[in-house]
């Protein structure tokens, strides 16, 4: 995450922040100008063009802190959005939030790598939108379905996602996680598998995608992951599947560029940014592994977990080196 400061003021803000702590400021964020910007008394924004914004309608209903192109709509991390909670359903709506916040910080990072996102509304079979449905009443199965994304909401509840965790037996397990890996999939179809040599090539380091996934999901869950699995694997559950093993390692290419940024922003390193380079190998091994490592012991001298409890072994830097590509080849 960037490092913001307010415009009237110049004081520090953080990404979530709607109104600065220093001057009373009503803030909004500008995903044109990739900034916070203060909003006037009637709650809108002109940019230097001329252009008024409004706050978003959601600002009230999740904490939605951007801009939307017209007054009394929504912005457009929100419009992808398709299905919330009912405003009835007071503990989804409780659990919508931090959903939709997890959401806008996906979609501040893809457009920072560059990676494009096309809507709903732009392509109505496979454009990107989400289903964030409440569990209260009725189970919710997180997935991915020709750019639609499932999030169930109970997942943004500690507890509930700790008891899954260590059922699973899972080293990680957050709500910014699920939406990176559930885009991996979404980003899987709409630059892969639309291009023949990267189809190809993805075959080759990923495995065969048309193998059955309903056999995979089987045989993984009654005999787990081979082995030796980390020796070719990010995760036990990228084992499961091609699909599963692209999504698994894209969400870890993001997890690796947003934390050295991060690390960038408020000086913890003096290093390039990821996206400088021409093989993100380097970056993995030059800055990402002597990072995480220090990052590790840090939360290790708080009694914590490790920050990142992985391992990333060669052909993981393939796979990792292949979706960077990805991004590089949009540029």
């Amino acid at each position: 995450m960037k490092s913001y400061s307010c415009r009237v003021c110049q004081a520090n803000l953080f990404f979530e922040n709607s109104v600065c702590l220093s001057c009373d400021t009503q803030l909004a964020y500008s995903r044109d100008e990739r900034a916070i910007v203060p909003l006037s008394e009637d709650g809108t924004y002109v940019d230097a063009d001329g252009g008024t914004w409004f706050a978003c309608a959601n600002r009230k209903v999740c904490s939605c802190t951007w801009l939307a192109d017209v007054e009394g709509g929504f912005c457009f991390s929100c419009r992808l959005t398709r299905t919330r909670p009912n405003d009835n359903d007071e503990k989804g709506m409780e659990q919508f939030t931090p959903a939709e916040r997890a959401k806008r910080h996906l979609i501040v990072e893809l457009d920072a790598l560059g990676l494009p996102i096309v809507t709903r509304q732009e392509d109505p079979e496979n454009g990107l939108a989400f289903d964030l449905l409440s569990s209260v009443e009725k189970n919710v199965v997180i997935g991915h379905a020709n750019g639609l994304i499932t999030i169930d909401l109970a997942e943004t509840d500690q507890a509930h996602r700790e008891k899954v965790r260590a059922k699973l037996e899972e080293p990680y397990r957050t709500m910014l996680g699920h939406f990176r890996h559930e885009v991996g999939h979404y980003f899987e179809g709409s630059l892969v598998f639309t291009d023949d040599e990267r189809t190809t090539r993805a075959r080759e380091i990923f495995g065969d995608d048309t193998a059955s996934y309903q056999g995979a999901i089987d045989r993984h869950y009654a005999e787990g992951p081979p082995e030796e699995w980390k020796k070719e694997y990010i995760s036990a559950y990228a084992t499961m599947h091609p699909y599963e093993d692209f999504a698994e390692t894209f969400a870890h290419y993001l997890h690796i560029c947003d934390t050295i940024e991060t690390a960038r922003e408020f000086g913890l390193a003096t290093v390039a940014a990821p996206t400088s380079f021409s093989v993100f190998r380097d970056v993995v091994i030059g800055i990402w592994l002597p990072l995480s490592k220090a990052l590790n012991q840090i939360n290790r001298s708080m009694g914590a977990n490790d920050l990142y409890p992985f391992v990333i072994a060669d052909p993981v830097l393939d796979k990792l080196e292949f979706v960077a590509s990805l991004r590089t080849r949009q540029s």
